[in-house]
């Protein structure tokens, strides 16, 4: 089996399909992703791209709401606030880094951080 990711104009995933073998395979009976993506453009119409369901293409396997940009060829999680950015494996990072208080060490800090996009900054939640 085969999953296709449909996208829309700004190349975000709308839905992904799995599609048979034999939908996705050449005269040679080779895999071709071209095969498979006009097989399912001639049944829904549509932009498709292959997405590999073991994250071997395309670096992670799609999902609806992430983002397929074409320049690096991979497939982005959803941005989680506008002032992030890209780090070097494709994951999204805060422009400031979240504070190292030790509270992941000790069980009896109860100190949690969120992000607060409106003043870009990590802000501490305390029980």
């Amino acid at each position: 089996m085969a999953h296709f990711a449909e996208l829309d104009d700004n190349n975000t995933v709308l839905r992904v399909m799995v599609v048979n073998d034999s939908d996705t395979v050449d005269e040679d009976g080779s895999e071709v992703e071209s095969v498979g993506q006009q097989y399912l453009t001639d049944l829904f119409g549509g932009t498709w791209v292959q997405t590999s369901y073991t994250s071997s293409t395309r670096r992670r396997f799609a999902s609806v709401g992430s983002v397929y940009d074409p320049d690096t060829d991979i497939f982005l999680n959803p941005k989680p606030f506008p002032s992030w950015v890209l780090d070097h494996n494709a994951e999204w990072d805060a422009p400031v880094g979240m504070p190292s208080d030790g509270s992941a060490m000790y069980a009896e800090v109860t100190t949690q951080y969120v992000w607060d996009e409106d003043t870009t900054s990590w802000v501490a939640i305390t029980e």
